[in-house]
């Protein structure tokens, strides 16, 4: 992305005694270019991936674009002298927001490892599996002494390399549970992965008629299945700080004497001057020492109209300038940063939830110590019955083996891919594997307001009352501009097919609007005070025409479809709905009448609403946060569960636990209902899994327990549980 970024070029002794091999390998660097990562979020299809990626191939100097729609990034190869700046631009022409991303701040997750990791030792599970279980039949149709042995050893070649390396995931996590002293439940599948596999390699050696190494491999494999599915329920999501540290400007025009110089933000110190250019975002916070303009700070505030910036005013980190150059000096850089800061917010909130304990993880508790006492006793029991170390050692690992670990293992993971199946029909998508559990408990939702409960868009709402030649002058003002609330104007405009107005010198003033010349009269198109017109409650941009009086644009940002219907369907079930928003007091208040949301703030910060959020949590409730900004970051990783529209900024998608795929909110209650039935489904399970125990425990306590009923004991289990799961489909 930067010369940061790529590598350098050593000083050895032989490069200093040849200059022709340094100008040849700094050539070298030119012809690699320049790797730049954009962050695209309204990438949702693969007609979307081919105009950006046309669109970014068409610049002068790329040499290859290339967008991955899961990460919703895009990643160019160009020539050095193409800045990020520029593919911006080349988005925005065609309707794409994009950001520049620092690269550096990254992990590479473009592929899924884990998956790939996970399949492909289930496939070397299932592969040895079913080459056990045919030598298997052979032995359990008759086959005697040097026949059964030579099976018994041929099965005991197949089976320990496969299990120590498919096997390797429970290892892994039994281990790390056990250096900390505490039990999963893993820690009973390994124990019974070891013991009948040893017992089954004692007894293969001891010429007996009895070996378990069908159902340690059979065991595994349908471990390995569970582990797979419950992969697969969740999307892989990046760390939402670093996603956030990424946002970060990595590049900064700095201000000097000399003039301008482009440097990483690393190298900025408190006291520098730095220049922001329109379009560009801070990446500083500091104080305006110079020009005027308008910031967007939307993403960080949630209020959806910009505001006006001139000297002396404080900015931050992350707020966009949107139409005239500033100069900013410097009076926090780096990791004092207040993005920075909320990175930090966002990185302990997200610790704090990772301390919730699942089902699974609660079931384990009880079950594993239980299964290692009853085990014990079976070993102890037969012992002392018989005194006979070998017997003993066999029921003792029949024991573990038919309790079944593997149905408990299934019974989550089960359930959370056919609950999350019938909630990505309903355009949820479920990324975290606890996500559902922890919906089913959820007695408060927090909503944000801009771009959640509404979508985010100034819309002018009385289009109907400014004549048509007046509109006219006002699409063609408008659309020289970026503001936001030009924008909107242009947009109307277009969409009632008016015609743009001829104008000429055009001109726009940063910090208040646009001026022209039409028809020998000056027009304006801004600020009320700017155009003197009186100021009017609410959102508003205005008009003037020559000495006539000015014509007021009014707006308001519409509800996002489903908003009514989600609050209303959470209200009557009995939770409580609060309103926590950057927004002004008014439209704040305006939005929570109009849902009928009695609990409500305004002018949260960021920090403020991760507080209030953690505060609910404290006093025991419950809390589902439904947010989309940069401001809300936080506050989803500090809320018991979270959701945000696929629409939202990057880092709000990836602190959240479940995605709104569609614009329509109204399966949020739903999604609350089923979860609620998939946690009683997960209950059954455990309570079908600790059934077949109770009925298959007593057959390998009395000895009575063959590698064929340990078989069939795990597959029945697993397949009723998993027909179970099914029902919520």
């Amino acid at each position: 992305m930067t010369t940061a970024m790529r590598p350098s070029v050593s000083a050895c002794p032989a490069c200093e005694a040849a200059p022709g091999a340094v100008a040849l390998a700094q050539k070298a660097e030119a012809e690699r270019g320049a790797r730049l990562a954009l962050s695209v979020p309204g990438v949702h299809c693969g007609a979307c991936i081919g105009a950006v990626e046309r669109a970014l191939s068409a610049h002068p100097g790329v040499r290859s674009a290339r967008v991955n729609l899961t990460l919703k990034r895009a990643s160019v190869e160009a020539d050095p002298e193409v800045s990020a700046d520029d593919l911006v631009r080349v988005l925005d022409g065609i309707g794409y927001e994009a950001h520049e991303l620092d690269a550096g701040a990254l992990r590479a997750t473009a592929t899924d490892r884990a998956g790939r990791d996970f399949l492909m030792r289930l496939a070397v599970a299932g592969f040895a599996a079913m080459n056990v279980m045919l030598l298997s039949i052979s032995v359990w149709s008759g086959a005697q002494d040097a026949t059964r042995d030579l099976f018994h050893w041929i099965s005991a070649a197949i089976a320990f390399p496969a299990i120590l390396f498919a096997g390797k995931p429970f290892y892994v996590s039994a281990w790390g549970a056990l250096r900390h002293w505490r039990l999963n439940m893993d820690v009973p599948i390994v124990l019974a992965i070891v013991l009948a596999m040893l017992t089954s390699l004692w007894e293969t050696s001891l010429s007996g008629e009895h070996a378990y190494f069908d159902a340690a491999l059979a065991l595994v494999f349908f471990l390995l299945a569970g582990r797979y599915l419950d992969h697969r329920t969740r999307a892989v999501a990046r760390s939402a700080a670093e996603e956030l540290a990424a946002l970060e400007v990595p590049r900064a025009v700095r201000v000097t004497a000399q003039g301008e110089e482009t440097v990483p933000v690393a190298a900025l110190a408190v006291g520098d001057v730095v220049l922001v250019r329109p379009g560009g975002r801070m990446s500083v916070d500091g104080e305006i020492v110079a020009g005027r303009s308008e910031l967007d700070r939307s993403l960080l505030t949630g209020e959806t109209v910009p505001v006006f910036a001139g000297p002396g005013q404080a900015v931050s980190a992350g707020e966009v300038n949107l139409t005239g150059p500033l100069r900013v000096r410097a009076s926090a850089v780096g990791e004092e940063t207040s993005l920075h800061r909320m990175a930090d917010l966002v990185a302990i909130a997200e610790s704090g939830r990772s301390r919730y304990t699942s089902l699974a993880d609660s079931a384990a508790k009880l079950y594993a110590p239980g299964v290692h006492i009853l085990s014990a006793l079976a070993f102890i029991g037969w012992y002392l019955f018989t005194f006979d170390m070998r017997i003993a050692l066999n029921i003792a690992a029949a024991v573990l083996i038919i309790t079944c670990p593997c149905a408990l293992g299934l019974a989550v993971p089960a359930v959370t891919t056919a609950a999350s199946g019938r909630l990505f029909r309903k355009g949820m998508l479920i990324k975290h594997a606890t996500a559902l559990e922890r919906l089913a408990q959820v007695d408060t939702v927090v909503f944000d307001k801009t771009g959640t409960l509404t979508e985010g868009v100034p819309q002018v709402t009385n289009l109907d009352e400014i004549p048509q030649e007046a509109l006219g002058v006002a699409r063609a003002l408008a659309e020289g501009s970026s503001h936001p609330l030009s924008q909107s104007i242009a947009r109307a405009a277009r969409a009632a097919g008016v015609a743009a107005a001829r104008i000429m010198d055009a001109e726009e003033i940063p910090g208040y609007g646009t001026q022209a010349r039409w028809n020998g009269q000056r027009v304006r198109l801004g600020r009320g005070a700017w155009v003197g017109a009186a100021p009017e409650p609410g959102t508003a941009a205005f008009l003037a025409i020559g000495e006539g009086p000015a014509r007021a644009f009014r707006f308001a940002d519409a509800l996002r479809p489903g908003a009514e219907e989600a609050v209303r369907a959470l209200r009557e079930s009995g939770r409580a709905v609060l309103l926590l928003s950057g927004d002004s007091e008014g439209a704040v208040r305006d939005l929570a009448g109009r849902l009928g949301i009695e609990d409500w703030i305004a002018g949260a910060l960021p920090a403020e609403k991760a507080e209030k959020v953690q505060a609910l949590g404290q006093a025991g409730r419950k809390v589902l946060m439904v947010g989309d900004g940069l401001n809300d970051t936080a506050a989803l990783a500090a809320a018991h569960v979270s959701i945000s529209p696929a629409s939202a900024l990057d880092a709000a998608r990836v602190a959240s636990d479940i995605v709104l795929l569609g614009k329509d909110l109204s399966p949020i209650a739903e999604a609350v209902s089923v979860a609620q039935k998939a946690t009683r489904r997960i209950r059954e399970n455990f309570r079908i899994a600790t059934l077949y125990n109770v009925i298959a425990v007593p057959l390998a306590v009395a000895g009575l327990a063959t590698p064929l009923i340990a078989a069939l004991a795990m597959s029945a289990s697993s397949i009723t549980v998993s027909l179970n799961a099914l029902r919520l489909r």
